[in-house]
């Protein structure tokens, strides 16, 4: 048996988690969890009995923000070993700067292609 790929996709719109979570399971290899919140993101990240290989965060969500979950992730020593991408709809270049400077791994701008994104993620993890 082969070690699956773990991503936890963290959104607060429904559809949006729907669509990501469908266009990563079509990768043989990657096992997906989803989050509707930061706060139900931290539950799952502290829960112990699963921990994702990356972390993908909606940057704009009401409650804690992407920001707000990398922080939090930031300061805790073994959350803080898993990357973060940052997934939304500001991606000037001085909003990336600001994401990667905060210490996200990447950016995925919305919208993005269902089709290429899962090796998106994965080029990022590697």
């Amino acid at each position: 048996m082969t070690e699956q790929t773990r991503i936890l996709y963290v959104d607060d719109e429904p559809d949006i988690r729907l669509i990501v979570e469908l266009a990563l399971r079509i990768r043989p290899g990657i096992e997906v969890r989803t989050a509707d919140s930061g706060e139900a993101a931290l539950e799952v990240l502290s829960g112990g009995d699963w921990r994702p290989d990356l972390t993908m965060v909606d940057v704009m969500m009401p409650g804690l923000t992407g920001p707000d979950v990398l922080a939090a992730m930031l300061d805790d020593p073994e959350l803080a070993k898993i990357p973060v991408v940052f997934v939304t709809a500001r991606a000037r270049p001085q909003d990336v700067r600001t994401y990667i400077d905060q210490g996200a791994r990447g950016v995925i701008t919305k919208p993005f292609d269902p089709l290429t994104l899962a090796d998106q993620v994965l080029a990022l993890i590697a």
